[in-house]
This record gives structure tokens, C-alpha cells and sequence, in this order.
């Protein structure tokens, strides 16, 4: 069976929202365009995004589970992100000049016990992935059905927040493309490391609950990791149906 693309996915905001791609054209030493751009930093956090900082700085999944059942929409001419969440109504807003109702917005979905969001952080220099690199996170379907299979019971692949699904490969075979490169349609990439997980992969992406303990079920492998984090080396688009090789 030839590897293909079967998705892309994105995230505007950090840990607040993901959005499917038909396409997306990425630049060498790039991320995805407006991929983790903002991040929303709590109210201990010092990050202004004039650099790169830690996940740790920022209100996240693993913390605050609801977050993880937030969908988003960019719209990319006005600027303006839709979020939408099972527990509130929709928002449309300018993450650039209106961060004050988004911020109002996501403390709704906040216990008065977790760090509190502070304010809207965009990223001046590198995204905020989860790498110390620029990145984009390729993710496996057939590792997916092997967690689902250890685990239990059926999950959704979206838990994973990674950025392009690939069906067609063995599981686990993308843990065997460390520093190799990749061509994914007219994008080559070279792979560097791979994905370690938290427990934001026990919530589920209907609910924003915790519903499944997928720590456990990796660490029968005897690791914690799913997907692996490239480097884009020669930019190009990417599109559902593109075939997935070794360079």
C-alpha cells in the first residue's frame, strides 16, 4: 500500500482550537502558516513572544482537559479566528486587536483553581510548537490504531494534535525515519525527533474530558512518544492524496 496524506490539520492558537486544511503550502525552515502563531500565556508567565519558550509557559491541554474540545476556523484576508467550544457559544475575533473578549471567552472554560489565562501572546520570532525548531508533526494512522487497540476502546485521532496524517505504513514505522528526509508531494522534509506525549492525549476532543489513559498504553512500548517532528527542507505544497517517501 502506497503512504499518502490523508489530512492536515493546524492550530491558530495554542492548546485552543484546531482547523483541517484541504492544502498548505509551507516554506523551508518554516512551520505551517499560522500554526501555534498565538499562544495564550497564564498569569505567572512572563512570555511576550519576542523568543521561543516552553509549553510550561502557556495554558494547555495537559493542564485544563476542556481546552482540547475547542475547534477553530482562520480566516487568513480579515485576520479574524471562530472558536467553538460544546460548553460556550461561538467567538469571532482579531487575535491582534480584540484579545480581550478571547481572553474573557476561554476563562469561561477555566476552573477558578488552574492558572488563570492572562493575555494573548503572538510569536514574533518562532512559533510556539512544541520544538525548540520550527516543525511540523507527522503522524501515523496505523500507530493510531495500534494505541487504539492497546488502550481499548475507540479514540479519536485528533487528541494527537498533529499537523499531516499519513496512511499506508506499517505502526511505528515513522520512529525508523530519524534524520532521514521525507518528500510529502513537493515538500521535502528531514525528520528530527520524535513526539514526546503529556496527558493532554487523555481528553477527548468531543467533550474536553478525560476519557482514556494513553500514557499507559505508550509506555507498553516502553516509551511515551507518537508522531515525529520534521524540519521542512525544500517548501512546497502540501495536499490530501499526496504520496508520503523516503528521500
Amino acid at each position: 500500500m502506497t503512504a499518502k496524506v490523508t489530512e492536515i490539520w493546524r492550530h491558530p492558537i495554542k492548546s485552543h482550537g484546531r482547523e483541517k486544511l484541504d492544502s498548505v503550502t509551507v516554506q523551508a525552515g518554516g512551520t505551517l502558516p499560522f500554526d501555534r502563531l498565538w499562544a495564550v500565556a497564564h498569569d505567572r508567565s512572563k512570555a511576550d513572544g519576542s523568543e521561543w519558550v516552553s509549553c510550561g509557559h502557556f495554558c494547555r491541554v495537559a493542564k485544563l482537559p476542556s481546552l482540547m474540545a475547542i475547534s477553530a476556523k482562520f480566516d487568513a484576508t480579515s485576520g479574524h479566528v471562530t472558536l467553538s467550544h460544546p460548553d460556550a457559544d461561538d467567538l469571532t475575533f482579531d487575535p491582534d486587536t480584540n484579545s480581550e473578549e478571547f481572553i474573557a471567552w476561554t476563562k469561561n472554560l477555566v476552573p477558578e483553581d488552574a492558572l488563570q489565562p492572562a493575555r494573548l501572546v503572538k510569536a514574533h520570532a518562532q512559533a510556539f510548537t512544541d520544538s525548540d525548531f520550527p516543525s511540523i508533526t507527522l503522524c501515523n494512522h496505523a500507530s493510531h490504531r495500534a494505541v487504539e487497540q492497546r488502550v481499548g476502546q475507540p479514540l479519536s485521532h485528533l487528541r494527537w494534535r498533529g499537523n499531516i496524517w499519513i496512511d499506508g505504513l506499517a505502526p511505528w514505522e515513522e520512529f525508523d525515519w530519524d534524520d532521514r528526509e521525507i518528500r510529502i508531494g513537493e515538500t521535502i522534509v528531514r525528520v528530527r525527533e520524535r513526539t514526546d506525549r503529556c496527558k493532554s492525549t487523555h481528553s477527548n476532543p468531543e467533550t474536553g474530558k478525560r476519557d482514556a489513559d494513553v500514557l499507559s498504553a505508550l509506555a507498553s512500548w516502553g516509551h511515551q512518544d507518537f508522531s515525529v517532528r520534521a524540519e521542512v527542507i525544500h517548501g512546497g505544497e502540501i495536499k490530501a492524496g499526496d504520496e508520503v517517501v523516503r528521500v
